[in-house]
């Protein structure tokens, strides 16, 4: 079976198509910290506060690696942090001292599953994403 590629026997109307859905599901990814925050208290069917969120950022969980996510990101996480593990150097986790923060939905979720594992040995329930990044959403640099 001969497989057809885009620059071979594609029409170029369909090359566009393929292009524009590719772009268009890239942007469904796409987000801002209050859409995001949005969605988790949604999610959680209860309001987020921001006051739980910073309590819960400071406290070492019951992981295996006894951390808190101040532990990497530090209590004040509009400034860099470091990984406890790695010693590499993390950039600011509060969305306005790093404009990159919490603007994929993919990527949010991801790094709360492996950042929530290591610190409170499961996985953080919406509730506790959402008051999270609440906190993080109020600080300023």
């Amino acid at each position: 079976m001969k497989l057809l590629t885009p620059s071979s026997t594609w029409p170029a109307t369909w090359v566009a198509v393929v292009a524009a859905v590719a772009c268009m599901a890239g942007a469904a990814q796409a987000a801002t910290p209050a859409e995001l925050l949005a969605a988790y208290t949604a999610q959680a069917k209860a309001p987020a506060d921001a006051a739980r969120g910073e309590k819960f950022f400071n406290t070492v969980g019951a992981g295996e690696l006894k951390l808190s996510c101040a532990s990497c990101h530090t209590a004040n996480p509009t400034k860099l942090g470091r990984n406890e593990l790695t010693e590499k150097r993390i950039k600011a986790l509060a969305p306005a001292a790093n404009a990159e923060r919490f603007t994929d939905r993919g990527k949010a979720d991801g790094w709360f599953k492996t950042n929530c594992k290591d610190t409170v040995g499961r996985d953080c329930t919406a509730g506790e994403k959402a008051d999270v990044l609440a906190w993080l959403i109020s600080l300023k640099p």
